[in-house]
């Protein structure tokens, strides 16, 4: 059994902390930029795509000037074991996007995702996300249909068509620019060498053309 709730002001910390976690854990399960923990780089997209996430939980509640909610599932022991964040559009109250999604590896396949989806689309009907092409039958399930490309993944709506709505979103570019990441970066570099540390940039350069070559050849096929 779990339980849901949704926050539009800022969450307390426990539930913070976990969530955060929950990223570090599954960031390739949930981020575009997949990489997987083999890469050399993981580590910096770890600390990046959690910052990332923690801006946006401190967003809640309007403070940077965005629209943010959070659902959160709960186990019977009020343990956070899935989360969907999600950005209102402003000037469409019945559309939104999807930010960021997961479900705790222990209690997947168990109707969580389903039941946090059902809830934001209760009060969204019209929403949009992108996934990777692995996950299409999941949400298609849910309601979503195939709409095109966005970058390494496919963009889904529950419509056929996008909203004219503007969605906020928080400028995050200038984390991979920041003194956290430069220290993470050069660690690295002082641990594995500089000829590693290409290898797996190329690696990544590598992987992201697999995945947005993946994801054209899929909606062609599907779309035509």
């Amino acid at each position: 059994m779990f339980s849901l709730i949704r926050y539009e002001t800022p969450c307390p910390e426990p539930i913070n902390a976990q969530i955060l976690q929950m990223v570090v854990d599954y960031l390739t399960d949930i981020s575009m930029v997949a990489i997987p923990p083999s890469n050399l780089l993981y580590n910096v997209y770890q600390y990046a795509i959690g910052y990332e996430v923690h801006l946006y939980l401190e967003a809640l509640g309007g403070s940077k000037g965005i629209a943010v909610e959070l659902i959160v599932a709960l186990d019977a022991q009020e343990q956070v074991i899935g989360f969907l964040l999600y950005l209102p559009v402003k000037d469409d109250p019945e559309a939104c996007g999807v930010a960021y999604m997961a479900v705790h590896a222990s209690h997947r396949r168990k109707g969580v995702a389903r039941a946090m989806m059902q809830d934001m689309l209760a009060r969204y009907p019209h929403a949009e996300l992108t996934c990777a092409v692995e996950k299409v039958p999941a949400f298609e399930s849910m309601g979503f249909q195939l709409r095109g490309v966005r970058g390494t993944q496919v963009l889904m709506n529950t419509r056929d068509y996008s909203t004219d709505g503007l969605m906020g979103l928080l400028d995050v570019a200038s984390i991979y620019s920041s003194l956290e990441v430069r220290q993470i970066h050069t660690y690295l570099l002082q641990k594995h060498g500089k000829r590693a540390m290409v290898d797996a940039e190329k690696q990544r350069d590598r992987h992201f053309d697999q995945m947005t070559h993946k994801a054209r050849v899929f909606v062609r096929e599907r779309l035509g």
